[in-house]
């Protein structure tokens, strides 16, 4: 016979396999064509880094569906695939209003997005052409500086138009996994390498005015180090309390992964057009998309990224 004590865990085991295999779909015990785990994610049992803890059974009657202390999204790429036909388009819409004859291509640009922000793309593709304009007309690096700056704020004004138009649409899933999460009392929050202007508008415009008001932004120059520089989800980790290993980043990027990973945090992986061939080895699980149909990146999938996962002997601890 059983001792109570072993009745308890056998209890406990059962009650969260049933949580597990009752989530639809589970991200974390299926994969499938255009839902997938990455190799490192769908390993089984215990992974390099983690540490095994034998604990009594009244401790092995932890909740399956740990706390998720936040959920962060990047705009771009992410909340809305805005850079082929979005922000190239109104850099060189741009960059003809001020007179200048340069012009970023598709593929151009995408070598471009290596490069994390705005006014730093624009100030290396300057560099690399001293001699032609505007550079050449420009002496010092302050006049330089300045320069970028005033051309960057014509292009998020032309931008935030586009998006209050209507042509940028969100991507699949994300108001439903935003609203799930919100509902649910996670924070939500958004941390990107654009301007505060153009995010705020994608937030407000795409979201809503009622989102828009819970929904933190983390953007621009409000760090002194873009990504893949983690400063920014440090900031927002230490500016809402967040538990960094309990929080899941939404990214879509090489770059935007290298951030949240450093800043040591789950991240998952929703492919856009520039990103489709970056490697993304290093993310807790990859999709083409959070979806809108029969698959979809829940809240409960998030939440188990984040959970104890109890085992006979003991548990392992993320």
């Amino acid at each position: 016979m059983l001792s109570v004590a072993n009745r308890k865990t056998v209890s406990a085991r059962k009650q969260c396999t049933q949580s597990m295999a009752t989530s639809t779909p589970s991200l974390m015990s299926r994969s499938c064509s255009g839902l997938r785990t990455t190799s490192k994610s769908a390993r089984v049992g215990p992974r390099p880094g983690y540490t095994i803890r034998h604990r009594s059974a009244r401790a092995r009657t932890l909740q399956c569906s740990a706390a998720l202390s936040a959920l962060l999204f990047d705009c771009d790429g992410v909340l809305v695939d805005t850079e082929k036909d979005g922000h190239r388009v109104t850099f060189n819409a741009a960059f003809k209003q001020k007179g200048l004859t340069c012009e970023w291509g598709v593929e151009e640009y995408g070598e471009l997005l290596k490069i994390g922000g705005g006014k730093e793309r624009m100030t290396k593709y300057f560099s690399d052409s001293p001699d032609a304009e505007p550079w050449a007309s420009l002496k010092t690096e302050a006049d330089q500086q300045a320069y970028v700056k005033e051309l960057h704020l014509m292009k998020t004004a032309l931008f935030s138009d586009m998006i209050r138009a209507g042509l940028m649409p969100l991507r699949p899933g994300v108001a439903r996994l935003v609203a799930e999460a919100l509902a649910a009392g996670v924070p939500v929050a958004v941390c990107s390498t654009s301007s505060q202007q153009a995010v705020s508008t994608i937030v407000s415009v795409l979201l809503g005015e009622e989102v828009a008001k819970v929904v933190r932004v983390f953007a621009g120059d409000v760090v002194p180090k873009k990504k893949p520089a983690p400063d920014i989800y440090l900031l927002a980790a230490q500016t809402l309390g967040l538990d960094p290993a309990k929080t899941v980043v939404v990214e879509d990027s090489a770059i935007g992964l290298r951030a949240a990973k450093s800043a040591r945090m789950k991240c998952i992986v929703t492919k856009s057009g520039y990103t489709s061939e970056e490697d993304f080895s290093k993310a807790d699980l990859v999709f083409p998309n959070l979806g809108d149909g029969a698959m979809q990146v829940t809240l409960k999938d998030l939440r188990m990224l984040v959970t104890e996962v109890d085992s006979i002997t003991g548990s392992i601890v993320s």
